[in-house]
Formats: C-alpha cells, structure tokens, sequence
C-alpha cells in the first residue's frame, strides 16, 4: 500500500521531483546533476531527466519516449 503524500505544511521549501504521465522526472526548485568524479553536467531551476532509457542524452530527457512511443 502506498504511503499518503505529506501535507503540504510538512515538506521542506526546494526541490519537487514530479513523474509527468509517459514522460521524465521533472526536477523544478534548482538542482545540479553531477559525473561520477562530482563534475557538474547540468544544473537549472528545471531539469527533466529520462524515465523510459531510450534519451540520447541521458540521464536527461530528449523527448524520444514520445518517439517511440513508451508508455509508463
């Protein structure tokens, strides 16, 4: 069984990760996506990053899961 989301007073100010339906994680609130030897590679107040592994440019998304039509 799922666990209730926590209400609104309870999360901390920052960053909110959404899964978009048939998309990527949507990373909003400013996030810094790092290599393994900790190298910034991106960083934004909005970021999408790949759910279905096909992106060309992973971890983020290039739109390609509308391409081939993934489904989550």
């Amino acid at each position: 069984m799922a666990t209730p989301a926590p209400s609104p007073s309870s999360v901390p100010s920052g960053v909110t990760i959404t899964v978009k339906p048939n998309g990527p994680f949507l990373v909003q609130g400013g996030a810094r996506v790092c290599d393994t030897a900790g190298v910034v590679i991106r960083e934004g107040a909005v970021l999408a990053l790949c759910r279905c592994g096909q992106s060309a440019s992973k971890p983020f998304c290039d739109a390609t899961h509308g391409r081939v039509g993934w489904r989550s």
